[in-house]
């Protein structure tokens, strides 16, 4: 289908890999388009919620009055992809310096959970990953951990035992940054192409 209308999808400009997450959503087959305003959301297929600094973004959210609208926009049923920061702002509790959050996400984030900057490692999802998603390569940054999920949460990958790919409904939360590699899975699965 050469000559369909690629989708558009959101990511959240605040901060956060902006630029990366576009390449991936490219090799993904959509076109990316930056979110700063209510607007930016008519029309879109999906969202991405990037990595950064999650205080940061949170601020960004109340400044820009962007709050409401992405919940509005996640309770419509569109797919949303939050990476590191960007799951923590979907769940619904965080712990160690907490912050507000869409509180869409039935799970609990602990922020900074694999410690600093410093401490920022890569690793290969473990045995076991949802059909579609084995070997997945996950780059951890200042990455937080997901506790406590909810019933109607679904762990999709783990690595060293821990969830760090859940899927609730419409709502995907990655505790890593799969957008620092060259593997367009997690993209396409946003976009409702592999695990079903």
């Amino acid at each position: 289908m050469s000559g369909a209308p690629r989708p558009r999808v959101g990511v959240l400009a605040i901060q956060g890999d902006v630029a990366a997450h576009a390449r991936a959503l490219a090799r993904a087959g959509a076109e990316a388009v930056p979110v700063l305003r209510e607007k930016d959301l008519d029309g879109l297929a999906a969202l991405v919620l990037p990595g950064g600094e999650s205080t940061t973004i949170a601020k960004g959210l109340a400044r820009l009055g962007l709050y409401e609208p992405l919940r509005a926009f996640a309770r419509a049923g569109h797919p949303i992809l939050g990476t590191c920061a960007g799951a923590i702002l979907l769940a619904k509790r965080v712990e160690n310096r907490p912050v507000e959050t869409l509180g869409l996400l039935d799970a609990t984030a602990v922020r900074n959970a694999y410690g600093t900057q410093v401490d920022s490692f890569a690793e290969t999802a473990d045995p076991g990953a949802a059909a579609g998603l084995e070997g997945l390569r996950c780059v951890f940054i200042r990455a937080p951990r997901l506790r406590d999920l909810g019933p109607g949460v679904e762990v999709l990958v783990r690595v060293d035992g821990e969830p760090v790919l859940v899927r609730e409904g419409n709502l995907l939360a990655a505790t890593f940054h799969p957008e620092l590699t060259d593997d367009p899975r997690l993209h396409a699965l946003l976009l409702g192409d592999g695990v079903n």
